[in-house]
């Protein structure tokens, strides 16, 4: 049995079950961890698990990126490879895999059936898979709209607005290489300016859609 983090509900269906979870970031610390409890459940990942502290200064991570303006921030133009995102975390996820249960092993060299070989050359049977790899943007309605997105299927932006289709964004992208819906964090106290940088045109403006 194989399947996505996305389709995954609770360990119950997997107790006593041997199963991998495939993948080193939040959604598969916490399903490895939860599953742990009900299966012999093992973390696979490229690279040792990393973490960040999800409260530091007494606040969580989150709270910390709109004063900072790190939400709107273009990091992706100095960033060739963007990293993998550590696992935030409490403590209780570092606890639980340094405890071993779940335990964490490099990929395995080859999946066969539900055969999995890992790569100490040791090989057993699987009863399930589950990854938790992440996610592509997948806009497949759009291609209609000429220019929307790039041969990849990608969307085309500039800031997270379209170019080519006023009105049109796209939020939630990760790691982009130009400020994020710049005109409207130009609008936050503290993040950027009150008006367009000189020389660059103000970016569109975006209507709310009724609710």
């Amino acid at each position: 049995m194989s399947c996505n983090a996305a389709d995954y509900r609770s360990p119950t269906p997997f107790a006593g079950q041997r199963v991998v979870v495939v993948g080193a970031g939040n959604s598969a610390a916490q399903i490895a961890a939860e599953l742990a409890r009900e299966a012999r459940t093992t973390l696979a990942t490229r690279a040792p698990v990393t973490f960040a502290r999800q409260h530091p200064l007494g606040r969580d991570l989150h709270f910390w990126l709109t004063p900072t303006c790190l939400d709107a921030a273009p990091l992706g133009r100095f960033l060739k490879t963007p990293p993998a995102p550590p696992v935030l975390d409490d403590g209780r996820y570092r606890a639980i895999l340094g405890a071993g249960a779940p335990d964490r092993r490099p990929l395995s060299t080859r999946l066969t059936g539900d055969r999995v070989t890992w790569a100490d050359g040791t090989t057993e049977r699987l009863d399930a898979l589950i990854l938790a790899t992440g996610y592509r943007p997948r806009l497949p309605y759009l291609a209609g709209l000429d220019g929307a997105l790039d041969p990849a299927g990608h969307p085309r932006h500039r800031g997270g607005a379209s170019p080519t289709h006023p009105g049109l964004a796209f939020a939630g992208l990760e790691w982009p290489a130009q400020p994020v819906l710049e005109h409207a964090a130009r609008g936050r106290p503290g993040c950027g300016t009150d008006g367009p940088p000189s020389g660059r045109p103000p970016g569109p403006q975006l209507t709310p859609l009724p609710s």
